[in-house]
């Protein structure tokens, strides 16, 4: 497995050749007073333009599976409680429409009004695998401490002609899930 660094690109199509099946693990813990955080992941399949071709590319809690079926989501975790990954997202590459070049993972706080942002958000990361054979091809733990910010654009994937790779982002910014939908639409 291959730990990450910050606007590093990883090839996903060169580890792992073949590679059509891979899934998401996005997890956060409880802060240390107990506390839970309400974080969503959301997926934003984007055209060349940078933004969705229309709703049905937007999966999130309320939507979870896309428009081309490519992206299925597991489902809202509230708390973050418990060992291993809080919410999780498969997709299927070789099912991702045509019209997208990049897929966009973002995790945004819903409880902010709480006290919650990702500076008392702990131990934040995504983790991706190979969905066939459970191996966990790479993944970005954050390291960084976003005081106030309620939204995180933790990665993506994005395609070089028929290759894919995997970038891990880490931009952090306030507003939470309305601005994120906001930049893409």
């Amino acid at each position: 497995m291959i730990n990450l660094e910050k606007k590093k690109p990883f090839n996903l199509s060169k580890q792992a050749p073949g590679l059509n099946q891979v899934k998401i693990g996005l997890s956060w813990d409880p802060t240390p007073d107990g506390r839970t955080p309400d974080a969503d992941a959301s997926v934003f399949l984007l055209n060349d333009s940078g933004k969705i071709p229309s709703e049905g590319y937007f999966v999130f809690f309320n939507n979870l599976t896309s428009e081309d079926g490519s992206v299925i989501h597991s489902g809202d975790n509230r708390t973050g409680e418990g060992d291993g990954d809080d919410e999780e997202i498969k997709i299927t590459l070789s099912s991702v429409s045509s019209s997208v070049v990049q897929i966009m993972l973002v995790i945004t706080i819903h409880n902010k009004e709480e006290g919650f942002h990702f500076g008392n958000v702990l131990n934040s990361a995504v983790r991706v695998y190979n969905l066939v054979d459970g191996s966990t091809l790479c993944q970005y733990k954050l390291n960084e401490s976003f005081d106030g910010c309620d939204s995180l654009i933790i990665g993506r994937f994005y395609r070089i002609g028929s290759e894919w790779e995997f970038e891990a982002m880490g931009q952090a910014f306030d507003g939470g899930l309305a601005a994120t939908v906001e930049l893409y639409t």
